[in-house]
């Protein structure tokens, strides 16, 4: 019996030591900077308080910092942590900076921050080095939601790889390749947009959303913010951040969508008639090019992508519209004569200020609405070999 009762203590006092074990507070959010020249000994955490601070230059407050030690090491001890997921950013800066919560972000590759989701009681230890700290960044046993924006780091940095030239901090876009600059764009926003409408993962998808369009302008990827909203704000009623993407994805702000039905607006043509858009639509297809005799891009779209498709199309089908955003009337007839543009031409002649892009919601020019025979938009703002390549393929059943 005294044997039996011993057991049973040691029994209880194991039950109790291995409960005290379990209570041990885990660590709070830690790992390792390998630090190269240049930069501060100081890691800094970052709270985005609402959309627009999401990977925005010198957005959000600091909710913590830490000293990197001589081995790289760092631990954020201070924050108190919300017990729901949420989004923050670490983020380094170089040595002489006087800000906490700049972004370098010019180049991905080299970006000096990371979004990453913590949460009350979840381990969070992370690697990086500070030359290349997105590219390099790196999470021991991460959560679903850091796998994924992870994952939306990699998709990023692929598609900007693919078209650095253009899109780096040597790069941009001047009158000689925007069309070029257009397509890289659109090139570089397809996988985040995709990664934004099927990621299982709030945060990461509202990260892309931001990542899309830095600035916070949607004009060429208004699809997006809308179809984000109908799909996510549902499953999150009340959540402020969902509020904010709807409220950005109003459309009576946002540009006519893909699979809107172009507005029949009256167009003065240069014939002097005044005809509605959709009296001119073509039997298979409509372009709705969108222009001015002083945009020089504009210009080579009509002499090198639009006449060959005039031409080859025009008895199939196909229908070009032109609507100019000049003011001079000589101007516009004497560009519609040297681009040999004889495709149906009109214009209010009021420069930018014009009644019919103000019913489009559209601001930037070169800009084309793709329309099928019942004036559906089914394409937008596709140029140069892409627009051939679209025609040929809508008139060969590809599309």
């Amino acid at each position: 019996m005294r044997l039996r009762n011993a057991l049973l203590g040691g029994i209880g006092c194991l039950l109790v030591l291995t409960a005290t074990r379990c209570q041990t507070p885990l660590r709070p959010p830690s790992g390792v900077v390998a630090l190269s020249g240049g930069w501060k000994r100081v890691v800094y955490l970052l709270q985005p308080r609402q959309l627009g601070e999401i990977a925005m230059n010198y957005g959000g407050v600091v909710a913590d910092s830490a000293v990197i030690g001589a081995d790289g090491r760092f631990v954020f001890s201070r924050v108190q942590l919300p017990a729901e997921p949420t989004l923050y950013e670490i983020c380094l800066q170089r040595e002489g900076s006087g800000y906490p919560n700049k972004r370098e972000d010019e180049n991905p590759l080299l970006a000096n921050y990371m979004p990453v989701v913590l949460q009350a009681g979840k381990p969070f230890y992370c690697t990086a080095e500070s030359g290349r700290f997105q590219a390099s960044f790196s999470l021991e046993n991460p959560s679903a939601d850091n796998r994924a924006l992870l994952q939306l780091r990699d998709l990023r940095h692929g598609a900007f790889l693919r078209d650095s030239a253009l899109l780096g901090p040597h790069g941009g876009p001047d009158e000689d390749n925007l069309l070029e600059y257009e397509a890289a764009q659109q090139r570089w926003r397809k996988p985040l947009m995709a990664f934004a409408d099927t990621s299982a993962s709030f945060w990461a998808s509202l990260a892309a959303v931001r990542w899309v369009s830095p600035s916070g302008d949607y004009e060429r990827t208004p699809e997006l913010v809308v179809q984000w909203c109908e799909k996510r704000a549902p499953l999150r009623p009340g959540d402020p951040w969902a509020a904010q993407v709807c409220a950005i994805a109003n459309r009576e702000r946002l540009p006519v969508l893909v699979g809107d039905r172009v507005p029949d607006y009256p167009l003065p043509m240069a014939g002097g008639d005044t005809l509605p858009v959709r009296r001119m639509l073509g039997t298979k297809l409509t372009v709705l090019d969108i222009w001015a005799a002083w945009c020089l891009p504009c210009r080579v779209e009509n002499r090198e992508t639009l006449a060959p498709l005039w031409r080859q199309y025009r008895d199939k089908g196909l229908q070009i519209v032109g609507y100019s955003i000049d003011r001079s009337a000589a101007s516009w007839s004497g560009a519609i004569s040297k681009d040999g543009a004889s495709w149906p031409q009109a214009s209010h002649l009021t420069g930018d200020s014009t009644p019919f892009l103000d019913a489009l919601r559209i601001r930037t020019i070169p800009s084309n609405l793709i329309l099928d025979a019942q004036g559906t938009i089914i394409a937008k703002n596709i140029h140069g070999e892409a627009l051939q390549a679209f025609v040929e393929n809508y008139f060969m059943g590809k599309n």
